[in-house]
């Protein structure tokens, strides 16, 4: 009998070793190898012999190497999922063959919107949803809390990757969902369910089977405490697009991200209210992010972030408050707190105004997190304003980068943001010289600014 042969994997880094050692040499990270079982030649071969890998990267009879400019360039063929904003973050459908992972907290709402989607889909075509976490009674009762269509729709209570694979050759499902990745095991992996090695051969196992029959795949991921995806890294480079499902506890708006997508934009925004028949879709999501007082209020102002490839409005406040401490603080949620504080240094040289004394307080209202250098101008306006004690018009937007040498530079699709504000009504907008239309939008007054000095003025 031949002898089983391991490996040892590093979990951070994927480097593998023959032999067990405390720290990995291509990572340094301590402490993150893991026993990895490998296939002998015998079974390899056997495999071999018996898996056709044909349509794996995109296609049947790939064995004859073509010139580049032979490739067909028709579109790749799409199908709707039934809800528009996840269509959106997928890039305009959903894609044969694709495998996505769908990760978020506990509560997010992964099972509702995939139920939901998987309801209707089984509709036009074979759909089957896997479930490992919960019983198949679980799901029928949230189905039906839901109000969904269960007559079409497949159902499969197993946690054997194996048994799942022979199960859906012999529905041949269009679409299929697993719930989740973590709990799945192969028999030849001699780990435990959710284990780096369990979780990498299996996610292997079955994204390798979606391409070959050209099914939709979808993994239900776990995050981490700090919120990012649990299980080895090399998960999210095998599947096609990874989607985050974001939202807290204290709100019923949820936001599903993309953060890598080979079939459409990435970062690309996706909002849903949670009800109680479930996840809705936002169609208009900046009427959500600006339901602001009726009046002005001092450190409150209005920008247009761009997510993936449609503008965004959001409100941004600020709060500035004499500090009682030798080191004032500085709290920035929903922007990057560094960037924040190398603003208000550059606010401090070129714009005359000292909050080195002072405890800085900065918001993004709804949660939304803006990662982009358009939110400066209004970040540091904000700031003035709640400084000042001085309210800004409501019906002022503003966005802009801002230099170290308190320059205002221009912002990708400025043009296109200042058309967006204008159909929420806002009626005067200080943007970057470099964003200003050619032709002055009727009943918008565009104030184009240079520097930092030029845009407090025009306060």
């Amino acid at each position: 009998m031949a002898r089983q042969k391991t490996a040892y994997v590093c979990n951070d880094c994927g480097a593998d070793y023959t032999k067990w050692q405390g720290q990995c040499t291509a990572c340094n990270a301590w402490n993150t190898l893991t026993e990895v079982r490998l296939a002998t030649a015998k079974t390899a071969t056997n495999e071999a012999r018996n898996v056709r890998f044909d349509g794996y990267a995109g296609g049947a009879g790939k064995d004859q190497v073509v010139n580049l400019s032979e490739v067909a360039l028709e579109e790749m063929p799409r199908f709707t999922s039934g809800a528009g904003e996840l269509d959106r973050v997928l890039g305009g459908g959903l894609v044969p063959g694709s495998a996505v992972l769908m990760g978020g907290h506990p509560g997010a709402g992964k099972s509702t919107l995939l139920l939901q989607t998987m309801c209707f889909l089984a509709e036009q075509m074979p759909a089957l949803y896997v479930t490992g976490e919960e019983s198949l009674q679980q799901v029928a009762m949230r189905a039906n809390r839901l109000g969904l269509p269960t007559a079409q729709l497949k159902m499969l209570s197993e946690t054997s990757v194996e048994a799942i694979c022979n199960t859906a050759q012999q529905l041949k499902p269009k679409v299929m969902v697993i719930d989740s990745i973590q709990v799945m095991h192969m028999a030849d992996v001699q780990s435990a369910p959710g284990s780096v090695s369990q979780v990498r051969e299996s996610a292997a196992y079955m994204t390798r089977f979606a391409k070959q029959t050209g099914t939709v795949l979808f993994l239900v991921g776990h995050v981490t405490k700090d919120g990012s995806l649990a299980g080895p890294k090399v998960l999210e480079h095998m599947i096609d697009c990874s989607l985050q499902l974001e939202g807290s506890s204290d709100s019923r708006f949820r936001t599903l991200r993309s953060h890598k997508n080979r079939f459409g934009a990435v970062n690309e925004l996706g909002v849903f209210a949670m009800l109680e028949n479930g996840l809705k879709e936002v169609k208009n999501p900046s009427s959500i992010f600006l339901s602001r007082e009726e009046g002005p209020s001092p450190g409150s102002v209005v920008m247009v972030v761009w997510e993936g490839t449609r503008p965004l409005l959001v409100e941004i406040q600020a709060l500035v408050d004499q500090s009682h401490m030798n080191n004032p603080r500085r709290v920035a949620v929903g922007l990057e707190q560094n960037r924040m504080a190398m603003l208000l240094a550059v606010l401090h040289r070129h714009g005359g105004i000292m909050t080195g004394d002072q405890d800085v307080f900065v918001n993004v209202v709804g949660g939304v997190k803006v990662l982009e250098t358009s939110a400066d101008l209004a970040l540091l306006l904000a700031v003035v304003s709640s400084f000042r004690d001085q309210s800004l018009p409501h019906d002022l937007m503003v966005f802009g980068e801002v230099g170290l040498s308190g320059e205002i530079r221009p912002v990708p699709n400025g043009q296109e943001r200042i058309r967006e504000a204008a159909k929420h009504g806002f009626k005067r907008a200080i943007v970057p010289k470099g964003n200003v239309p050619k032709e002055q939008l009727q009943g918008m007054e565009v104030v184009a600014v240079t520097k930092l000095t030029e845009a407090l003025e025009a306060l």
